[in-house]
């Protein structure tokens, strides 16, 4: 089985940042795209950075230049530098990485790791 598992996440004041980073235990073949979700408290989860394979980036409009991902497609790696960081961004924050082709697609989902920015 392919699990992936977040670290770095935690309690920070307005201002600060945070590196969470997930990796992958199991095989998988390399993925085609990562991203990080979030989904704070009341709100629906949404996609706030993407990373494919071949390094190209999206950002949520509102986290753009503050948020920056990272991964490693090979070690089926992705990380999420979060900097000035702000009450809002307070949530649970999810990895995400799929690939595969069409007779064996993969989608697999990290447990999510809480972020809570309070002063």
């Amino acid at each position: 089985h392919v699990h992936l598992v977040e670290s770095g996440g935690g309690l920070v004041q307005p201002g600060g940042s945070l590196r969470l980073s997930c990796e992958t235990s199991g095989s998988a073949p390399p993925y085609i795209a990562a991203s990080w979700y979030r989904q704070g408290p009341t709100k629906p989860r949404e996609l706030v950075a993407m990373l494919t394979k071949d390094g190209v980036t999206h950002y949520l409009y509102f986290v753009q230049g503050r948020f920056t991902i990272t991964g490693d497609n090979a070690k089926n790696s992705v990380d999420l530098q979060i900097n000035d960081l702000k009450p809002e961004d307070t949530a649970v924050y999810l990895c995400r990485i799929w690939g595969g082709n069409t007779s064996e697609p993969f989608d697999y989902w990290g447990q999510g790791i809480q972020v809570t920015v309070s002063s």
